[in-house]
């Protein structure tokens, strides 16, 4: 992985891979390059740089100049961060590929292909693949014949693009598990991993299935399906234009998704809901019927959308009366399940793309599950093609890597689902009512916490030097700590760990002195005497603790205590309201120590290898 993109045009397609190359940044790369076939020399010229985009632009001391060519920026997973692992991987001067995923038995056919003379120059498994094809185009002389030769002895979750020396003005394309996107232009085609990538040159869109090859050339584009017959895929009109991934008056995409999550939420809300309850089927036609059999919900994710669901445990439990489970999707997959009659599975992805939770869905989807529900930001990514029923989140396109309004807006939907199920069970009409007149209070009371900027830029200071920090939650908001602990240690690269506030004499107390800042989430409930206590014991030992309060607890700073008062919010929202100021703190701490914010070190956006 990370970002694929390719072209075949009627014009020279370096600036349009380049640009495509910059727009794919957000998803995390160590290295970059392009291979471009020139149309009258039929030689294929390749440029590969390490670091960023920039940086392969200034290697193209010349403009390489072809109708068609490729594109990658590369995320290691085999072999270290170099030129000589950056894609694209040729075999020979015949062929040339960039790859996004994992072919788990490269090493078995490395091994054959050194056995038939190939010679490896690179330590990915994606060289494989060039080899692999070009062995098997020897055979053949055709290459959709090759490249599904080939598809089918590789194993893994992969998309590819391939470019041959001897066919000007044409690409080959296959998907098997890594998403991969058609862009239709005129006369003119282009492939992707992500059609943000091709928002510059494209409006219509072709998703590839699973299985799927596509052969595309000027004025032609014949897609083949798993079973090696000619398929129709729909074409679909993206609603965004490029401007709306530009960071506008924002020195950052993350500042700027913070700062968009008030109207993120409404739009989420947006048709959903009325003053006193939500429209039915808003899950899907038939989800009613379904809702009212559900007994228990088992809910899979991973990282930020994982703790989102570690929320939502307590939400469906408490308000709705009915069991959930969150699991991590990496340890599900590869576990024994004793799966509850008529359980509900739930999937959370903002991209729709994780590998390990597609994973999870498809394991799900061969056990007694009573139905599969995704809740997502991406349509037709592969969670929602896969699922019975879907929930769109209507965040809107998400750039920094450090997710946060995707965070809220998953929140809110987990409250809505919580909503639907709970009206069939446990919850009141009254009580539905409440729950109504929070959610549309929601967007504007999150307005007022945005106002807090200034004040957590100026407490973040005493962070800039740290190393280690603690996060401190209880109940609803133990889960929310662990967010603010995973914002701070992906963008600011300090150590930091969440526990529950109960937990302190457990153990996490051994590490209190004057040199570990611990931040604590204090919402006024039935909880604030015990959690206080818990606070007691950081002051009794000298701890440097940072409190974020609602405002009715009228707490005080000290010495050695800060408060940062949040606007009060009742019992089931307080979450969503205080992640923002979280999510404010790790940004001014990651500005202050100068890392790179948007595309954190080690990190991609959309995980789509295991």
């Amino acid at each position: 992985m990370c970002g694929i993109v390719g072209a075949v045009a009627q014009r020279h397609v370096m600036p349009i891979l380049l640009e495509g190359l910059k727009r794919l940044e957000y998803r995390g790369y160590d290295s970059a390059g392009l291979a471009i076939l020139n149309d009258e020399t039929t030689y294929i010229e390749r440029v590969r740089a390490l670091g960023k985009v920039d940086n392969l632009r200034q290697a193209l001391s010349t403009p390489l100049k072809g109708y068609t060519g490729i594109g990658h920026t590369r995320w290691a997973t085999h072999g270290k961060p170099s030129e000589q692992n950056a894609h694209p991987l040729m075999s020979g001067d015949d062929f040339a590929l960039v790859h996004n995923g994992i072919i788990e038995n490269h090493e078995e056919l490395k091994n054959q292909l050194i056995s038939q003379g190939y010679q490896f120059t690179s330590e990915t498994d994606t060289e494989v693949i060039a080899h692999l094809i070009h062995f098997h185009y020897k055979e053949t002389q055709d290459l959709v014949m090759a490249t599904r030769s080939a598809v089918n002895n590789l194993r893994g979750a992969f998309a590819f693009v391939l470019l041959h020396k001897a066919s000007p003005g044409r690409l080959i394309a296959a998907r098997q598990g890594s998403p991969l996107v058609i862009g239709i232009g005129i006369e003119e085609y282009f492939v992707a991993s992500d059609q943000l990538a091709l928002l510059s040159v494209a409006q219509e869109f072709i998703y590839l299935k699973k299985g799927d090859i596509a052969d595309i050339s000027m004025n032609q584009l014949v897609i083949y399906d798993e079973n090696h017959q000619q398929a129709t895929r729909t074409i679909h009109r993206l609603a965004i234009h490029s401007d709306a991934v530009d960071r506008g008056q924002y020195r950052h995409y993350m500042m700027k998704e913070i700062f968009e999550q008030p109207n993120a939420i409404a739009a989420t809300l947006e048709d959903r809901l009325n003053k006193t309850g939500l429209y039915e089927n808003i899950f899907g036609e038939n989800a009613v019927a379904l809702f009212k059999q559900v007994k228990c919900v088992q809910i899979v994710a991973c990282g930020t959308s994982y703790h989102a669901g570690l929320v939502a445990r307590h939400w469906i439990e408490e308000l709705a009366g009915i069991p959930c489970q969150v699991e991590m999707a990496s340890e599900m997959q590869y576990r024994s399940l004793a799966v509850q009659a008529d359980t509900l599975f739930v999937t959370l992805s903002q991209s729709g793309e994780t590998a390990d939770t597609l994973a999870a869905l498809n394991k799900a989807k061969k056990l007694n599950y009573l139905s599969s529900l995704a809740i997502c930001n991406v349509p037709e990514s592969s969670i929602v093609r896969e699922s019975d029923f879907v929930f769109m989140m209507r965040a809107g396109t998400e750039i920094g890597v450090a997710s946060t309004k995707a965070f809220t807006a998953q929140l809110v939907s987990l409250l809505m689902l919580t909503i639907s199920l709970g009206r069939h069970h446990h919850l009141t009409p009254e009580r539905e009512k409440n729950l109504i007149a929070q959610l549309n209070n929601l967007p504007g009371q999150i307005d007022k916490v945005l106002l807090l900027n200034d004040q957590v830029r100026e407490l973040s200071i005493y962070f800039s030097d740290k190393q280690h920090a603690l996060f401190l939650g209880r109940g609803l908001h133990y889960p929310i700590a662990m967010e603010g602990a995973l914002k701070l240690k992906e963008i600011s690269y300090i150590h930091a760990e969440a526990y529950a506030a109960g937990e302190l004499k457990h153990g996490p107390l051994a590490l209190i002195d004057e040199n570990m800042p611990v931040i604590a989430i204090l919402p006024n409930n039935h909880l604030l005497e015990k959690t206080k206590s818990n606070l007691n014991e950081i002051l009794a030992r000298g701890g440097r603790l940072f409190v974020f309060a609602d405002e009715s607890i009228q707490l005080q700073s000290s010495s050695h205590l800060t408060v940062l008062n949040i606007p009060d919010a009742l019992t089931e929202v307080s979450p969503i309201i205080h992640t923002i100021p979280l999510q404010l703190l790790a940004y001014h701490v990651a500005v202050l120590k100068g890392t790179d914010v948007d595309q954190p070190r080690n990190l991609a956006k959309s995980v789509t290898v295991e």
